[in-house]
């Protein structure tokens, strides 16, 4: 049941209350005549009411509230106070409906200015028609893009989709936003090169000296250009070579490009792919988007102006994906050569022929590129310089730059050749030359400083090697080197690593245990696993070494590797692990003079390894005189410098039988190695 009331009306009708009604009724009809919703017909109505209350009851009928606020102002007792509120909520409506109807007649000028203008451009090339006239004398964009078009000079493909765009240019309004598409593309379109070639330089002494001016060494790279030269002077035109350099940082991979370039007297174009993980940066937006533009590789063609520029691709190795694509995909077809021919880019939607530019892609390591780009090109690997390789570039090449940026000359600051020396062993540990420039820089910097300081100083100051380290600090890297006394449980190996190889002290300790092995040093899993194969091969031939197998279930093994704080792995290491652990299980002593690298298998065999030359670098700066490499690694020694071979006595072996037999001292009968002097031989490194 609910209980009812009726409100009973106490208002007495005064001046104050007839001056709201009115003020109400005069709001309200403003209401209705801006809110389309309403017929006029309530405004007829509203005049013929004249109580209040019934005036308030209306009102809020046609007011845009829910009904819980309705029923508050039905519920209202004091009259004057209602029809104040109303006129208060009418007001807030109205200006409500003035912004509506503000935008609405922006929105209608619009869109009328554009109808009058369209309707305006049809009405005069109508009159152009009666008289005969042309209807694109007026309508200067179209026809300078017709000129345009023509100079071009763009292929059969390429000019009908042009002209179909200029077309459409004719029949739209040039204030409309598709205009200014259209004109952005053909602007696109023109200024592409589509025919327009430098003419290569085919003297290949020339280039030849070119290429030496700008780079000490990269032999492989230069003789590969020099190739390309001389068969296109037979030829006279072949395709573009798709190159790959592969190489650590500051071995000169982007320099050598311009370098390249200077030499065949062609346009350098770079783009660095290093964080790129969009397919559209490789082959452009479709224009149905908002801002569309061509690829990057389109947009360097324009900027090159030619159709055989060097084309440089910088760190194609740092190429990343996600769910806009994958970019790698999309330079499958800029890098064959059997299709880069005809090139699709998004937005230019015709073919575009990249088979005369020599491409030319950068990598720091090739496991990172994907393997089908790696089919594609021709990877050129880039080893880390050798010392003497250093030398020269220091020499030729960054002092005389840096004198250069600081507006010196040799005349006035000269280093020496031992200085040049102290900072590459020293303060250097790189495979190229960037640490190098650097350390050089800091010292012309200083002695630029006294040259000012004391100008009174004969000329030209002299850095020798006392000079530079007085520059330069506290040196920041020991020289490796080794002492060559046998010791007992430890053996030299080699290591590669991106600095161009280090030498890599191997120990091994017995002691009394369950069999165990412990493994230290920050080893990686394939390292771990190269010493537990070494282990067993070892067990394997106690009888040959010189000790019981039995034993080793009653003695705990620790395989430590000096330098915990870095990461080491790979399997390497294996035949080093082998022969130090046949040494401390033998008490056999192990020759110093000699270190080795190889991977070890079950049976013994001895498995070839990567990074030879950067091995056989780190024993020559080491003191080593001989060094043992897998017999499979003997025709990469074909590659390795005559400065690296030439010092070094090189033995290619076969399984580990004959590096136990070179490397373990004949032990003495009934003499054992004592704890002295195996502490003793444990200096190996210095």
């Amino acid at each position: 049941h609910a209980t009812i009331r009726i409100l009973e009306d106490k208002s007495v009708n005064t001046p104050q209350l007839e001056a709201a009604r009115r003020h109400l009724i005069s709001m309200f009809k403003e209401f209705i005549a801006l809110n389309r919703q309403i017929p006029d017909e309530v405004g007829m109505t509203v005049d013929q009411i004249t109580d209040s209350r019934r005036i308030s009851d209306f009102v809020t009928m046609h007011l845009n509230r829910d009904l819980r606020e309705k029923q508050a102002l039905l519920q209202t007792t004091d009259i004057y106070n209602l029809l104040v509120k109303l006129s208060r909520e009418l007001k807030k409506e109205i200006e409500i409906l003035n912004l509506e109807q503000n935008i609405e007649d922006k929105v209608k000028d619009k869109i009328t200015k554009t109808q009058r203008n369209f309707y305006l451009q049809e009405q005069l090339r109508a009159i152009k028609k009666e008289l005969g006239e042309d209807l694109d004398e007026d309508i200067s964009d179209v026809i300078e893009y017709r000129r345009k078009i023509k100079k071009a000079k763009l292929p059969s493909q390429a000019r009908q989709k042009a002209e179909e765009e200029l077309g459409r240019l004719e029949n739209t309004p040039m204030m409309s936003p598709e205009a200014t598409v259209i004109r952005t593309y053909l602007d696109w379109m023109i200024g592409v090169p589509w025919y327009k070639a430098t003419e290569d330089n085919r003297d290949i002494e020339a280039a030849s000296v070119i290429l030496d001016e700008d780079h000490y060494g990269l032999e492989k790279p230069k003789e590969r250009i020099l190739e390309h030269l001389a068969v296109l002077a037979i030829a006279g035109k072949i395709r573009g070579p798709i190159l790959c350099l592969v190489g650590p940082p500051g071995v000169g991979k982007t320099s050598l490009g311009k370098s390249i370039a200077r030499a065949l007297n062609r346009r350098f174009v770079r783009i660095s792919l290093g964080g790129v993980r969009d397919e559209a940066e490789i082959r452009g937006h479709r224009r149905t988007y908002i801002g569309a533009l061509p690829g990057r590789i389109i947009q360097s063609m324009k900027r090159a102006g030619t159709i055989n520029p060097v084309f440089l691709m910088d760190e194609i190795d740092k190429m990343s994906m996600d769910f806009r694509g994958d970019p790698s995909s999309a330079l499958l077809e800029v890098l064959d050569p059997e299709q880069n021919s005809a090139f699709s880019d998004h937005y230019l939607e015709v073919d575009y022929d990249l088979s005369q530019v020599l491409f030319i892609t950068t990598a720091n390591t090739r496991d990172a590129i994907p393997w089908a780009l790696q089919d594609r090109m021709e990877i050129i690997e880039l080893p880390g310089y050798l010392h003497q390789e250093k030398f020269e570039i220091a020499r030729r090449f960054l002092i005389p730059k840096k004198l250069s940026e600081i507006s010196l000359s040799e005349e006035d600051i000269h280093i020496t050749p031992s200085a040049i020396n102290k900072v590459i062993e020293r303060y250097t540990r790189e495979a190229g030359v960037r640490e190098l420039e650097r350390n050089i820089a800091k010292i012309l910097r200083k002695s630029a400083r006294e040259l000012l300081d004391n100008r009174k100083r004969s000329k030209p100051l002299k850095v020798d090697a006392r000079s530079a380290s007085r520059m330069l600090g506290v040196a920041r890297y020991d020289r490796h080197t080794v002492d060559g006394e046998d010791r007992v449980g430890a053996a030299v190996g080699l290591a590669w690593t991106p600095t161009g190889g280090d030498l890599l002290l191997i120990e091994a300790e017995t002691m009394s245990g369950k069999g165990n092995l412990t493994l230290t040093g920050h080893l990686g899993d394939v390292m771990q696993e190269s010493a537990r194969a070494a282990l067993t091969s070892v067990r394997s031939r106690a009888r040959e070494i010189g000790f019981n197998a039995g034993d080793y279930l009653k003695r705990e093994v620790h395989v430590h590797l000096p330098e915990g704080a870095v990461p080491k792995d790979g399997p390497s290491a294996g035949v080093t692990i082998a022969v130090a652990l046949a040494s401390a299980f033998s008490g056999r002593l192990v020759r110093g003079d000699i270190a080795m690298t190889g991977e070890i298998t079950l049976r013994g065999d001895i498995l070839p390894i990567g990074g030879l030359r950067e091995k056989l670098m780190a024993a020559l700066r080491a003191g080593i005189k001989t060094v043992l490499i897998p017999e499979k690694n003997r025709r990469e020694l074909a590659e390795v410098p005559q400065a690296v071979r030439r010092p070094l006595q090189i033995i290619p072996v076969k399984n580990i039988d004959e590096v136990l037999e070179m490397m373990l001292r004949p032990a003495k009968p009934g003499v054992k190695a004592t704890r002295k002097s195996v502490q003793r031989g444990r200096a190996a490194v210095n």
